[in-house]
C-alpha cells in the first residue's frame, strides 16, 4: 500500500481516481491509514500491524478499490465474510478482521466522519474455541532432553522456547527487547510491551545456561534475537518466523502431535501451573495479564516471592 503524490491510492496495482480532500477523508482506507499512523505514534506497533493486515485483506477483497465509509453496508461485509471463507480462513480469523474493521468504523462514527449504519450486524464477530495450544510437562521434558547438538538452528529455537517457559511464558516480543540492564542482582525486571505492566522474574540457573551458550553481541539486548544495530523490529519478526518454523521440526523429533510455536510456551506455563493447583491470581500476576478482572479485583498487591516459588516449582519438575 503506497500513497502517491497526486493523491491517488495504489493497492495491489489498482489506482483510485483522485478525490476531493473532504471526500477522501471519509473513505475507509484514508481513515484506517490515519488510525494506523496514530497507533504507531503511541508505540503500539503490534496493534498497528494487525490493523494494517485487516485493511490489506479488505482491500484485496475490493481489488484495491477504496470505499466511502457511508457506503460500507451490511451486504458488502457479508460478501467479504463469504470471500474470506472461500479463501479457507477460519471463522476466528474472519472474526478477527471484522472486529478490527468494526473498531475502525466505530472510531469514524465517534469522530463524526460517518453516520452509524451498523454494517457489521450480520457478520460473525465472536471468538470461538480454538485447538488446545498448551503442552504438558511430559512434552516440555521431551523437548528439553532432545539431543540437538548437531543442528544449531533447531537448538536455538528450542532454547528460545525454553527460555520463554522458564520465565513464566514470557512473550517473544518481550524476550526480543529484553535489555542487558534489565538483569540486576538476580532479578529480571522488564515492562510488557502489550500492557506496559512491569514484571519481576527471579533469575534461575537454567536461564543463565541459555545466555552462556551464545556469544555476547554489542547491542543493548540480552538475548540473541536482535543482534545487530538497526531494523530492530524486522530482526524480531524474522527471528519469530525462523524459530516457529524450526519448532515444527523440534516437535516432530520429540514425537509430538501438537503444533509447537513460541506462543505454546506461554499457554503451557499457565496450564501446567494451573494443574499444580497454583491459584489463578498468582498465574495471572505472574504472566502480566491485565484482563483477569475477577482475580485482580480481589488482589491489591501480590507477594512477588509467591510468584517466584510458583516458577521454581515448575522448573524443578523438569
Amino acid at each position: 500500500m503506497k500513497m502517491k503524490s497526486n493523491d491517488s491510492t495504489v493497492v495491489s496495482g489498482h489506482a483510485e481516481p483522485r478525490l476531493s480532500a473532504s471526500r477522501k477523508r471519509r473513505t475507509l482506507m484514508h481513515h484506517m491509514c490515519n488510525v494506523i499512523m496514530q497507533l504507531k505514534q503511541l508505540g503500539k506497533e503490534r496493534t498497528s500491524e494487525t490493523y494494517l493486515s485487516a485493511l490489506n485483506s479488505f482491500m484485496l477483497f475490493r481489488h484495491g478499490r477504496d470505499i466511502q465509509l457511508n457506503r460500507l453496508s451490511a451486504d458488502i461485509m457479508q460478501q467479504y465474510e463469504a470471500w474470506l471463507k472461500e479463501r479457507g480462513l477460519s471463522m476466528n480469523t474472519s472474526s478477527f478482521y471484522m472486529r478490527i474493521l468494526r473498531a475502525s468504523y466505530n472510531r469514524a462514527v465517534e469522530r463524526g466522519i460517518t453516520k452509524q449504519l451498523n454494517p457489521f450486524r450480520h457478520v460473525y464477530t465472536g471468538i470461538g474455541k480454538t485447538v488446545k495450544r498448551a503442552v504438558g510437562l511430559k512434552e516440555i521434558k521431551l523437548i528439553k532432553e532432545l539431543d540437538l547438538s548437531g543442528n544449531p538452528s533447531l537448538d536455538y529455537a528450542r532454547d528460545m522456547f525454553l527460555f520463554s517457559f522458564y520465565t513464566r511464558g514470557m512473550s517473544f516480543i518481550d524476550m526480543a527487547y529484553l535489555r542487558k540492564t534489565d538483569l540486576k542482582n538476580g532479578i529480571l525486571c522488564y515492562r510488557r510491551r502489550k500492557t506496559r505492566q512491569t514484571l519481576y522474574v527471579k533469575w534461575e540457573k537454567c536461564m543463565q545456561r541459555i545466555i552462556d551458550k551464545y556469544p555476547p553481541n554489542d547491542t543493548i539486548y540480552l538475548l540473541p534475537i536482535i543482534t545487530r544495530h538497526g531494523r530492530d523490529r524486522q530482526q524480531y519478526q524474522n527471528a519469530l518466523r525462523l524459530i516457529n518454523g524450526k519448532l515444527k521440526k523440534v516437535a516432530v523429533m520429540a514425537g509430538m502431535k501438537a503444533r509447537l510455536t513460541m506462543y505454546v510456551s506461554r499457554h503451557s506455563w499457565a496450564s501446567i501451573a494451573h494443574a499444580k493447583h497454583i491459584p489463578l491470581s498468582i498465574i495471572s500476576e505472574g504472566m502480566g495479564h491485565d484482563n483477569e478482572a475477577t482475580t485482580q479485583i480481589y488482589l491489591a498487591s501480590l507477594d512477588k516471592s509467591a510468584i517466584d516459588r510458583a516458577n521454581e516449582l515448575i522448573i524443578k519438575s523438569l
